[in-house]
Parts: structure tokens; C-alpha cells; sequence
């Protein structure tokens, strides 16, 4: 009788704990139809252009009174914008800078940004977008499609389905994200969306009744700045400066071809410790010589990596002279 009962005891544990593992938990009970068969998201979300979060570090770090959000086409963009600090401006340069730097950098860009306003005029400097030779990372369209609601640092906005067609910038970042894109297409879109910020700077200083406008690229801002001027010929821009130029990767013409076709006053500022450095602005030289470019200068600068704030200084001084003796007026 004691056996069958020490049976019996066994038999209903058996059953209750067989019970309790069967009986759903509460998180399972809560859980949305599927989900637990559904492995997890491995979605990455959009990323930013690094320029884009650059611009959104200066609109943190810099006041307030120095930001301009500027307009091209689909796209706003930051500008950093100082009035000159004399009641008679000479002007405005715009100041483009290299792939690597921001419209506040510390190679050349940020300081002559804040020098200039002392020698009479106001500067406005750009932030520009990616380069080419630095592509983002293709990106799946229906994950592209489900991040875009959240995606809060771009500044492009989807159009609607009767709107006009789309600006090379909207086509190609399109294009990229379903990997349709080629290389020719990528780089005339970055073309575009480069070109359509200088317009929008150009248009900014017109409103402010600048006198002269002066175009200012450092690095491969240079070729920017002198391919617009190229291709475009902007009758109230006369003026292009260039330090130490340089063609972005993947880009042409060189900018020895481009300098016999700019019809404005150049200076061009190059460090002449590099023999790459000098090799390029030699050939610039003897290409404006050959075109007999009456109005095309060029200074030759002693680089100061240890003492980084002299050779600010060096620069500034002698952009400053070039735009008191060389400056052309527009309609000239």
C-alpha cells in the first residue's frame, strides 16, 4: 500500500511539471505574431555624409550669428558667414575648402575666414559635399526606404509623385542607394551638387551688395573654384585665389589646362617645399605663360610645420597684398 501511494505522489509531479514548462510566459504571450520566428534585424541605418556631421559640429561649436543655411537645389547646406569690420567693404571672399577639411578648418580655411574681415573684407566660407574618391557604402533601397522617417541628418526630402523631375544631386543619391550608378554618373553628380553651392554662395554675396567677389580654394577647393569659373564665367567674379591647389582624385582636366581658360585675375600660392607641389605649379607657370595671361600671379611660400601659427600669418599677409594690388573689378 506505502509503494502504490509513493506512486501515485510521483505520477502527479510528473504531470505538474510537465504542466508548468508547456504554459506560455508573459513575454511570449505579449509578443507580436511571428516575431519570435523572425531572426534578428541585422539592418544598418543610412549613414551621414561625413560632411554633414562636420556641419552639424560647427553649428554646435561656432555662434550662431556666423551660420547661414544656404540653398542648392534639393539641399541646404552651412555657410560660415563674417562681415568685413570697416564701414567700406572692399568685398566678399568665398572661401571653398579641401575634401579634407570643413568650412572651419584649421589648415588655412578657419583662420583667413577670421583674418579677413580685418583687411576690409567679409568672408563667407563653404561646407562642400563628400568627394567622389570617398564614396559611402551602397545601400540596400527597401532598408533605405524603411530608415528614411528617421534619417534626421540629411537634408534632401523625397519628392512627391507629381512633382518636377529631380536634380542630378536627388538622381544620383537614388541611383546609389539600388547600385545602378556608374562611375561617370557619380562623379557628374558630385560636379553638380559642388557647382550649385558656389552658385548659392555667389548669390548670398550679390545680397549683401559686395563691390567685388573673390573666389578662395584651399587645396582641392582650388580646382573647385577654378572649374567653376571655367565652365560657368560668372560676369560679377573676377577674382580666384588658389593656395596650395590640388586636383581632387578621379577629376579633370589638371589645373594647368584649366588656368589658360580662366578669364579673371589669379593668384596662385603654392608651398614650394614639396617637389610634387612645385612640379604642379611649375606647370601652371609656363601654361599661363603660353597663354600670355597678363593678369595670372604666382607666389611661391616657405611651409612652417612647427610654427603653424606663422605660417597662418605668412598667408594671410600676403593674400592681403595680392587683393590691394591685383584685385580686378567686375566689367573690367
Amino acid at each position: 500500500m506505502r509503494l502504490n501511494s509513493l506512486a501515485l505522489l510521483g505520477f502527479c509531479l510528473l504531470c505538474a511539471t510537465t504542466s508548468w514548462a508547456q504554459e506560455p510566459t508573459g513575454d511570449a504571450q505579449s509578443a507580436t505574431p511571428g516575431e519570435a520566428d523572425t531572426p534578428a534585424s541585422n539592418e544598418r541605418p543610412s549613414l551621414p555624409e561625413r560632411s554633414v556631421s562636420d556641419a552639424l559640429t560647427l553649428e554646435q561649436r561656432l555662434d550662431k550669428r556666423e551660420q547661414q543655411m544656404l540653398q542648392a537645389g534639393a539641399e541646404s547646406f552651412l555657410a560660415l558667414w563674417l562681415p568685413a569690420n570697416v564701414g567700406e567693404p572692399s568685398g566678399a571672399v568665398i572661401l571653398l575648402p579641401g575634401d579634407v577639411e570643413n568650412a572651419d578648418g584649421a589648415a588655412a580655411v578657419g583662420p583667413l575666414r577670421r583674418k579677413l574681415p580685418d583687411a576690409g573684407w567679409h568672408s563667407l566660407s563653404l561646407t562642400l559635399p563628400d568627394p567622389d574618391g570617398d564614396p559611402l557604402p551602397l545601400r540596400d533601397a527597401s532598408a533605405e526606404t524603411a530608415a528614411a522617417p528617421a534619417d534626421s541628418a540629411s537634408t534632401e526630402t523625397a519628392p512627391a509623385a507629381d512633382s518636377p523631375p529631380q536634380p542630378p544631386e536627388t538622381q544620383a543619391t537614388q541611383a546609389t542607394d539600388s547600385g545602378t550608378i556608374s562611375p561617370d554618373q557619380r562623379r557628374q553628380a558630385h560636379v553638380e551638387r559642388v557647382m550649385a553651392r558656389i552658385d548659392a554662395a555667389i548669390a548670398f554675396a550679390s545680397q549683401q551688395q559686395a563691390k567685388e567677389i573673390v573666389l578662395l580654394g584651399h587645396g582641392s577647393g582650388s580646382y573647385w573654384a577654378a572649374r567653376y569659373l571655367s565652365e560657368r564665367k560668372p560676369a560679377n567674379v573676377q577674382n580666384l585665389l588658389m593656395v596650395a591647389a590640388d586636383v581632387p582624385a578621379g577629376f579633370a582636366p589638371p589645373l594647368d589646362e584649366l588656368v589658360v581658360q580662366l578669364p579673371v585675375a589669379t593668384g596662385d600660392f603654392f608651398y614650394k617645399d614639396q617637389a610634387t607641389d612645385r612640379t604642379a605649379a611649375l606647370k601652371r607657370l609656363q601654361a599661363s605663360k603660353r597663354a600670355k595671361l597678363p593678369t595670372y600671379v604666382q607666389v611661391a611660400m616657405k611651409a612652417l610645420p612647427g610654427n603653424l601659427d606663422v605660417q597662418e600669418e605668412q598667408l594671410y599677409r600676403r593674400l592681403r597684398g595680392w587683393l590691394k594690388l591685383h584685385i580686378r573689378a567686375a566689367g573690367s
